[in-house]
């Protein structure tokens, strides 16, 4: 029996597993106590996932078919990947290169992700470079840009136990990122002056265990921040050394919070006011560590609610310090490595702005091509309105499902029927958007690959 440190493909918590193989077929995963991420620790779905090897239900070979009315035949992956080749240089000479592009997803590893981002940019010459993290993180990318000035997350897992007080937001850690709540639990016990504050509207499992639960009317999240960062005003717990340092806008956003004292937004909120002052001074006090999911992430001012939070790191001085930090927690394995090497359509690698010639000009120079297009790509949803409209005429699909997993399902599935060639790959057969697929690529699953 062999043994291979990999890592779980489940969630964002990223922990470390140890993949028992025998005579080449996975046989069990145990938690790698070495791993700083889980030390050791397993929820049920990593601790299950050897079962996910499984050769029922996968693509084994490649398939394609030359028109829709046939259906898919095996071929070698000469013929198929020759196929694919020659279907997106057709496109590419006759409709130029933004008729193709590439739908790709947080759970590829880093270097697949950047693989695809220099296919796509460097050498088609085309931004048409999405993925479904667009559909969950967009928000949480957004608000660090907006405040911070680039989508990196000043934090890590460390802070937990440097924090004096833990801010979550918008996030049930207990049953979505179990292993990072044992964590929690574990520095609470060490520390039992550490408090833990929870917003959300739902007395869930974390907001339990919370010493303060802010049980928000839904959609309130700005007006709770900005009148938490009044109370900071009002009390003096703001640090005026840190925002003149390393802030602008402070008067803008102190003139907009004034009115939002704790008796005038309590019932905006459905809280007491006792309890917004409580969390205000709870999270000044610090060291403060915020985490903050899909609660703030998804909706309509997903964008508003992460930059408030992140603005009240910045007012306290909670921020580049142990314990002190903004950090978002992520769906996916790996959305944040696919945006750290630009693998969205308004991205760049290594957090290069896409709308900067200079750092535009740097990436060229990496790759060694003349250019990379300016213009950017067609974002998730708007890629396949495009491809309904005939403008993007080939699409590239990888390691996920979005017959089933994007929105307005109506729209995609007219979509991929319209698309000239839909190439997909995929690990499992069964999928929901298998048979749109001209082209089936068979996809390596996370035990059977490096990176």
């Amino acid at each position: 029996m062999s043994v291979v440190s990999s890592v779980c493909c489940y969630c964002g918590t990223g922990c470390g597993v140890l993949v028992e193989a025998d005579a080449g077929k996975i046989t069990g995963v145990r938690g790698d106590p070495a791993h700083p991420a889980n030390q050791g620790k397993l929820c049920t779905k990593g601790a299950t996932l050897h079962l996910t090897a499984q050769a029922s239900g996968r693509a084994l070979y490649p398939e394609l078919r030359t028109d829709r009315a046939s259906p898919r035949r095996r071929v070698s992956w000469d013929a198929a990947l020759d196929h694919v080749a020659e279907k997106f240089r057709a496109v590419i000479l006759e409709h130029g290169p933004d008729a193709v592009a590439f739908y790709i997803s947080g759970q590829l590893t880093t270097e697949a992700y950047y693989v695809f981002n220099k296919l796509a940019k460097g050498l088609i010459g085309t931004n048409n470079v999405d993925t479904n993290s667009r559909l969950c993180m967009s928000s949480a990318v957004a608000g660090y840009k907006a405040t911070l000035g680039a989508d990196s997350p000043p934090g890590c897992y460390d802070d937990i136990e440097a924090a004096g007080t833990i801010f979550i937001a918008g996030s049930n850690t207990a049953y979505a990122h179990p292993i990072l709540f044992r964590r929690i639990e574990a520095a609470r016990k060490a520390n039992p002056d550490l408090k833990l504050v929870v917003v959300d509207p739902r007395r869930t499992d974390t907001a339990n265990e919370a010493d303060l639960h802010l049980a928000i009317l839904p959609g309130t999240d700005v007006a709770l921040f900005h009148a938490m960062l009044n109370v900071m005003l009002w009390d003096d717990l703001i640090d005026r050394a840190a925002i003149a340092a390393h802030t602008e806008g402070w008067e803008a956003l102190r003139d907009r919070v004034r009115d939002y004292t704790p008796e005038k937004i309590a019932p905006i909120c459905g809280v007491a006011a006792a309890d917004i002052v409580q969390a205000a001074r709870w999270f000044a006090q610090g060291p403060t560590l915020s985490l903050y999911c899909q609660g703030l992430n998804q909706s309509t001012c997903g964008v508003d609610k992460n930059a408030a939070l992140i603005n009240l790191h910045l007012a306290t001085g909670q921020i580049g310090k142990p314990g002190a930090a903004p950090l978002s927690l992520t769906g996916q394995p790996n959305a944040m490595g696919g945006r750290e090497v630009g693998g969205m359509a308004n991205m760049l690698s290594a957090h290069r702005d896409l709308n900067d010639p200079e750092q535009r000009a740097d990436v060229a120079r990496l790759w060694g091509v003349d250019a990379v297009p300016a213009t950017p790509g067609r974002t998730a949803v708007e890629m396949f309105d495009a491809v309904k409209r005939g403008e993007i005429r080939a699409i590239w699909i990888a390691c996920t499902n979005p017959a089933q997993s994007l929105p307005d399902q109506k729209q995609v599935h007219e979509a991929l029927q319209t698309a000239e060639c839909v190439v997909l790959q995929e690990a499992f057969a069964d999928t929901e958007t298998v048979p749109f697929a001209d082209v089936l690529l068979p996809a390596a699953t996370w035990g059977e690959q490096d990176g």
